[in-house]
């Protein structure tokens, strides 16, 4: 088992080699246009312990819906894995803390990316 995958499972609980390459995860999610590559390659990437994924788009356009999850016939939360990349690439840039109070316009924000910064620029 690799690095990469290592600390996504440690993350996420999600056994990333449960995950056959099926791609009921990317014909079900309603931002693959958008992403630079499909849920299931970021998962192929993560299986190869490839930490380019770590650079990739898709974890952050990912919107955390569940459909990927739903659809998943091996059980995978594929979110939670999105998530872990997520907090994986803010661990190693260094960010540990964010002060709201130095955010600025913070009334113009809206209430769910505020309590999302905050809960990711902290473990």
């Amino acid at each position: 088992m690799n690095e990469l995958a290592k600390k996504v499972i440690e993350i996420s609980g999600q056994n990333v080699y449960s995950c056959y390459q099926c791609g009921c995860c990317s014909a079900g999610c309603m931002f693959t246009e958008k992403m630079d590559i499909l849920p299931n390659q970021a998962i192929a990437l993560i299986q190869r312990g490839d930490r380019s994924v770590l650079e990739k788009e898709t974890p952050w356009i990912c919107a955390s819906c569940f459909v990927c999850t739903v659809r998943c016939p091996r059980g995978l939360d594929v979110a939670a894995i999105m998530e872990a990349l997520r907090e994986i690439r803010i661990r190693e840039r260094g960010f540990v803390r964010v002060d709201l109070r130095k955010i600025e316009n913070i009334e113009r924000l809206p209430q769910i990316a505020i309590t999302a910064v905050a809960q990711k620029f902290t473990w």
